[in-house]
């Protein structure tokens, strides 16, 4: 015979919210789930490429490994000296 009252509040209509939208319901122990990222959301199943970067970890790994965007005044003046 099982133990009553050890198993959590089933909600079967949970809301799943993103951005401040319900984008879903499903069932859960939870009554609203928030979420970032979500199959409409995601670049798998989008198409498009968006990078989540909230620490700052992208614009580092560029500079680290010499990957930054040159800007157009900057390659000027690199062929200028080149060519001196």
């Amino acid at each position: 015979m099982p133990k009553p009252d050890i198993h959590p509040t089933w909600y079967p209509d949970a809301k799943v919210i993103c951005n401040g939208e319900v984008v879903m319901t499903t069932g859960s122990t939870q009554p609203e789930i928030h979420v970032d990222v979500w199959s409409g959301n995601h670049p798998f199943f989008t198409g498009t490429q968006k990078i989540l970067d909230t620490e700052g970890r992208v614009d580092r790994f560029m500079r680290k490994y010499g990957m930054g965007s040159k800007k157009a005044g900057d390659d000027k003046a690199a062929q200028a000296e080149a060519s001196s």
